[in-house]
């Protein structure tokens, strides 16, 4: 099962462009005006072997009124909630920032594995100044430079050592099977109609289903796993935090599923985002 990394900090610190490096893309728009990224990308990464999804959050603004930052703020604190591991990127420039103290508060209270990471350490003077981030009370660091990669095999070597594997998965040699598809389109229907109760809520109300939700089917003498997902939207129609975290987790159910069992309605008609739904499930 993948794991997902989330990168946290203030604006400006260089989260894109460490985003990119890690991803080798282009996805993140990456510019030295403060704030470019206002919404969440996600991408794919590895490292000895070992895949996981990356997310780049927007820049954290702990005071600001403006609702940018307020919105920047949420997907911090549900990046926090919702990620395996966190790299916290701060600036060595600049030092540690009241700002800086805001995020490693808010990240002492998690026990999600947390790298303190200070960027654009490219010289030995710079070397010295990370002693400073100490101060944050985070433990050790890792000194990299996104722009040239220094130091990031050090940090992805912790990284993905970090990951917890999961052994009940292991365990179980069970089939899995993920049911997908648009958001009430009636994957939890499906489910219940298979058990014969209503484990999953089931209501008219688009996008009920936040999380993934598995459960040991046994029947005819076999047992499988059915794993009821969240519904996928088109990206432009992810604008609510926690949906977007849905999407992350409905990716890794089809990741770690034997099979997908894709849900259309047939009212409706087989449209773009099935299609879309299709070539993913494909792809994985």
């Amino acid at each position: 099962m993948n794991n997902i990394v989330a990168i946290i900090g203030r604006p400006n610190v260089g989260k894109s462009t460490l985003f990119n490096r890690l991803t080798k893309s282009r996805k993140a728009i990456v510019d030295s005006f403060s704030g470019v990224t206002r919404d969440r990308h996600y991408g794919y990464s590895d490292w000895n072997g070992i895949n996981f999804t990356l997310i780049d959050t927007g820049g954290y603004l702990s005071d600001s009124k403006n609702i940018f930052d307020i919105e920047i703020k949420k997907q911090v604190i549900i990046a926090i909630n919702e990620s395996d591991a966190i790299i916290f990127l701060v600036d060595v420039e600049t030092g540690p920032t009241n700002l800086d103290i805001d995020v490693a508060q808010l990240l002492q209270k998690t026990n999600k594995p947390v790298f303190l990471t200070v960027n654009k350490v490219d010289n030995s003077i710079r070397v010295k100044e990370s002693l400073e981030f100490y101060n944050l009370g985070l433990g050790d660091y890792f000194s990299i430079s996104s722009i040239n990669g220094s130091g990031t095999g050090e940090l992805l070597d912790s990284l993905v050592s970090s990951f917890k594997m999961n052994n009940e998965e292991q365990e179980l040699d069970i089939p899995k099977i993920a049911i997908v598809g648009k958001p009430n389109v009636g994957k939890s229907s499906f489910v219940n109609a298979l058990l014969n109760e209503n484990k999953n809520i089931v209501t008219d109300i688009s996008g009920t289903t936040r999380d993934t939700i598995d459960t040991i089917y046994n029947k005819y003498g076999k047992k499988i796993i059915l794993i009821d997902t969240a519904g996928l939207r088109k990206k432009s129609k992810v604008f609510d935090n926690l949906e977007f975290y849905s999407v992350m987790r409905t990716i890794r159910a089809i990741e770690r599923s034997d099979i997908c069992l894709i849900i259309i309605d047939a009212i409706n008609g087989f449209k773009s985002q099935d299609l879309n739904i299709f070539k993913l499930a494909k792809k994985k």
